[in-house]
């Protein structure tokens, strides 16, 4: 299907064209700019914002529907509830299971991978675990965590069918060294995370590789003044990105404003780590056969542990930009083309340029979501602009 949103304003995370045209053709971008009145299929989009779809690279559900499963259908459930959130394409997560690797989770993750049907586009695995330090766990379950190894890691590479894309580790485990050589070596993205290491371990751990923190702040050793922690050696290296869970309670809003500044916006990535219950409301709910209730838009386990979010990336959107002193189009591509590029697709996602995958986001000038166009489908839409959409073919 081929149409163009006519007279928006197109931003990305470095570009930005006020009265702008874009033309989609099948499931790619086409052109920027503007379009022959002769085409068919023009679509008055003067007022309205576009910009590329974000991508969520840590979530573990949402709408009801959790990513670490062994059910197919509920990861596909999940695909086709999330573009309402503007997630156009995410890693399926995986946690750990009692005293044994994943494996039912992998196989499940790698059967998604690839269909047609999905709305929103998984575009590999982030496997959180289970080679993270016991004493800063989290939500995840002592029984579920494991000691790095050589043999393992072939194992589930193996599993993965090259679908991997990042892992969360703590690398002061010891064994760690030689998995995070390995994983390198495969082109998979390493994030420090669930990590007791000082600054100097972490220091190793990124010459050697890692690229990647997992939700700066929550769960690792905190910044100080005269015990830096793990989180000055990434603000020290520029290869380094760092996820931000943006809901204003895991990261205090000065603290969010702090990182982005330490950082730079083009190294922070918006993550939800979001929950099923995320987009539902005060529920309770089971995370990984744990009880879990949502008080005050923040997940807690029944001892009280902080647990994942019920952050959404629409709103991680409009928090950056009511939290931080980032623009717009700093949030962004805080949102869309960071994470991109820390999982090894910003090739094709991530940006409003001709050839990239025709994942869109329609926005008022409320940042109120409007449209989702997951590859070139209409994937959501408020009634009014799936009235105006009706000639584009729905998912």
């Amino acid at each position: 299907m081929r149409f163009t949103l006519r007279g928006a304003r197109l931003i990305d995370a470095t570009t930005e064209i006020a009265d702008s045209d874009i033309t989609i053709d099948g499931e790619q971008i086409q052109a920027i700019g503007y379009a022959s009145d002769t085409l068919d299929n023009v679509i008055d989009a003067t007022n309205t914002l576009v910009m590329p779809g974000f991508i969520d690279v840590h979530t573990h559900g949402g709408g009801g529907f959790n990513l670490h499963t062994t059910d197919a259908e509920e990861i596909r459930g999940y695909a086709r509830w999330v573009p309402q959130t503007g997630v156009t394409s995410f890693l399926i997560a995986v946690v750990g299971t009692p005293g044994a690797l994943p494996e039912g989770q992998l196989r499940t993750a790698v059967e998604v991978m690839g269909d047609k049907e999905l709305r929103a586009e998984p575009l590999g695995i982030h496997m959180e675990g289970p080679y993270i330090s016991v004493k800063r766990r989290g939500a995840h379950l002592p029984s579920w965590l494991r000691s790095p190894d050589e043999a393992e890691i072939e194992h589930v590479l193996t599993l993965t069918q090259g679908h991997l894309r990042l892992i969360t580790l703590a690398p002061e485990l010891p064994g760690a060294t030689a998995i995070i050589r390995r994983l390198n070596a495969a082109g998979v993205t390493i994030s420090m995370g669930h990590t007791d290491a000082t600054y100097e371990e972490a220091r190793e751990a990124i010459q050697l590789g890692v690229t990647h923190m997992t939700h700066c702040f929550n769960a690792m050793r905190p910044l100080s003044h005269r015990l830096p922690g793990p989180l000055a050696a990434v603000v020290q290296a520029p290869q380094v990105l760092g996820e931000l869970i943006a809901d204003g309670v895991h990261v205090h809003p000065a603290v969010m404003n702090a990182l982005v500044k330490m950082l730079g916006a083009e190294r922070t990535i918006v993550i939800t780590d979001a929950l099923s219950a995320a987009g539902i409301g005060e529920i309770t709910f089971d995370f990984a056969g744990q009880p879990a209730q949502v008080i005050c838009g923040a997940a807690h386990l029944a001892d009280g542990t902080l647990t994942g979010s019920v952050l959404t990336m629409d709103q991680g959107l409009r928090n950056m930009i009511e939290m931080t002193d980032a623009s717009l189009q700093e949030a962004v591509g805080m949102l869309t083309l960071n994470p991109a590029r820390a999982i090894g697709m910003a090739d094709r996602k991530g940006r409003l340029q001709s050839g990239y995958d025709a994942d869109l986001l329609i926005f008022d000038a409320d940042l109120t979501l409007q449209a989702t166009i997951c590859r070139g489908t209409l994937a959501f839409a408020t009634d009014a602009w799936r009235e105006r959409m009706q000639g584009i073919k729905d998912s």
